[in-house]
């Protein structure tokens, strides 16, 4: 839940003093994340509704995706919580894979879903979303809500404004993101996003496609090479878990 002194720091200008204590809260919440995902190895990053539980095709869309994603190598990242993010870290879990998580702390809807290796709990979503993509050399967008369209545009945006690599962006689920694609060529035709930007992402309901663009456009294109990070002892730092 927010606490009252974040609460307050979002309605407006504080004194300086109370908005130095919101920005050092921050620093070390991002300090507590490098430490957490410091040795996690390379990532794919799967957004998805916390309101699909299992039964639900999407939820076994999103298993399968997880699962084929750790079969390459990845670890699989989410954002730690149930729905498809369950169904993502225990399809990596099922073969064998590396499964982690950036959990938000909210009131409802989010506690850490048991097939995760490790997690870190997060209070900001701005925290969250910028660990969230850090560790991750692609990103799979499954069907969601306002927190996930959140996730999949940040990323499309870093990607346009070449403040991350062109990483590849997968776009899971024809039907449910119809009216979405419809906005997005919308855009087009406005004018408001270039000619070429609705070639950022792909579109596709096949699991197939959607590891043949990561091996051609993840591992290929950055010569990835699946090894972690050593923990220095003088930093305190050891691995929570030792990845294969």
């Amino acid at each position: 839940m927010n606490s009252p002194s974040e609460i307050k720091f979002l309605e407006g200008p504080q004194s300086r003093w109370r908005e130095f204590k919101f920005a050092w809260k921050v620093l070390l919440e991002f300090i507590r994340g490098y430490r957490s995902l410091a040795f996690v190895g390379p990532c794919v990053t799967i957004f998805g509704s916390a309101r699909y539980n299992e039964g639900h095709e999407y939820y076994e869309l999103t298993q399968k995706v997880g699962a084929e994603v750790a079969k390459m190598g990845f670890t699989v990242m989410t954002g730690g919580g149930p729905g498809l993010m369950e169904a993502a870290n225990r399809g990596a879990k099922q073969v064998g894979g590396r499964s982690v998580g950036c959990n938000i702390v909210l009131p409802h809807e989010q506690d850490p879903n048991p097939y995760l290796d490790t997690w870190v709990n997060i209070r900001y979503f701005f925290v969250r979303k910028t660990l969230l993509i850090k560790y991750s050399y692609a990103f799979i967008c499954m069907p969601g809500g306002f927190g996930t369209l959140d996730e999949l545009f940040e990323s499309i945006t870093l990607i346009q404004t070449k403040k991350i690599k062109d990483f590849p962006v997968i776009v899971m689920g024809k039907a449910f993101h119809k009216e979405m694609m419809e906005h997005v060529q919308h855009m087009k035709e406005r004018g408001t996003i270039s000619p070429n930007d609705d070639q950022l992402f792909i579109l596709t309901d096949s699991v197939e496609e959607a590891m043949e663009v990561l091996r051609e456009k993840s591992i290929k294109r950055f010569e990835l090479k699946h090894e972690t990070q050593k923990p220095f002892s003088w930093l305190f730092e050891r691995k929570n878990w030792i990845g294969k």
